[in-house]
């Protein structure tokens, strides 16, 4: 009789051959289902974000270089008119103190970037890995969806290095736009940040080329280590990005 017991079902192990950090990073540019089988093995994610630490510092130095972060900031909120109108309602000193604060609270942020990397990304990560799991019926663990989100990020590191150059070519500081600094979306290209519909400047600038390569690859390895089909990945991804970028419109319209 015991030969008729059917042994509980296990969650399947990825039996390749191990891969180093290197090899994973490698491999997320050129053959992403290899480092998120890998991901089932170990969830190190630290070389990721090494990198994107790095490369936050480099921009940082850049736009400390050769925009200043007094003239970010000024751009910042001549690129919205309610605030620039009611900054200068007030007097003198209150606008001084106003861009003071603005000022260290946007040195803060490319400071302590890092930080705010390990705790957007543990966020995020546990708002997928209940989607994918309760929503789509996977079996991925928390670490192992953290640590594709991760090496799905890796691609934003292009960007900022794209933004980078953009930055040492000369663009006028007056012109540099913090918040969409890289040639790799329609608005960042062709449109003006100051005078064009706010809610269509949002819209468009949401389709930006690695974002996209970044929803693609987060959408392959979230569905790699839940043991689901890619489509289940795909619908999971993209469908937490439609509704940001619906309310992202949304709030640039009704704020606008």
């Amino acid at each position: 009789m015991n030969d008729f017991i059917v042994p509980p079902a296990t969650e399947p192990v990825y039996e390749g051959p191990a891969l180093t950090q290197v090899q994973r990073v490698v491999y997320t540019f050129t053959a992403p289902s290899k480092t998120f089988n890998d991901i089932k093995r170990s969830t190190s994610w630290w070389l990721p974000f090494l990198i994107m630490a790095i490369v936050g510092y480099i921009l940082f130095a850049a736009v400390t270089m050769k925009v200043g972060m007094q003239q970010v900031v000024d751009n910042q909120i001549h690129l919205d008119p309610k605030s620039e109108a009611r900054m200068a309602q007030g007097t003198p000193a209150q606008q001084e103190m106003s861009k003071k604060i603005s000022l260290y609270v946007t040195e803060g942020i490319f400071v302590g970037n890092p930080i705010f990397v390990i705790i957007g990304v543990g966020l995020m990560s546990l708002v997928l890995w209940a989607t994918i799991n309760f929503g789509f019926g996977g079996k991925a663990k928390y670490w192992s969806v953290f640590s594709v989100w991760m090496y799905a990020s890796l691609p934003t590191a292009v960007k900022v290095l794209l933004g980078t150059v953009v930055i040492f070519a000369g663009i006028a500081p007056e012109q540099f736009n913090i918040k969409n600094y890289a040639p790799t979306n329609a608005a960042a290209i062709f449109m003006d940040p100051a005078s064009s519909n706010k809610a269509l400047y949002s819209l468009v600038s949401s389709i930006d080329l690695i974002t996209i390569w970044f929803l693609v690859l987060l959408s392959i390895g979230v569905a790699t280590v839940a043991g689901l089909k890619r489509s289940s990945g795909y619908i999971a991804v993209f469908g937490w990005w439609i509704l940001l970028v619906l309310i992202g419109v949304g709030w640039a319209a009704a704020f606008s």
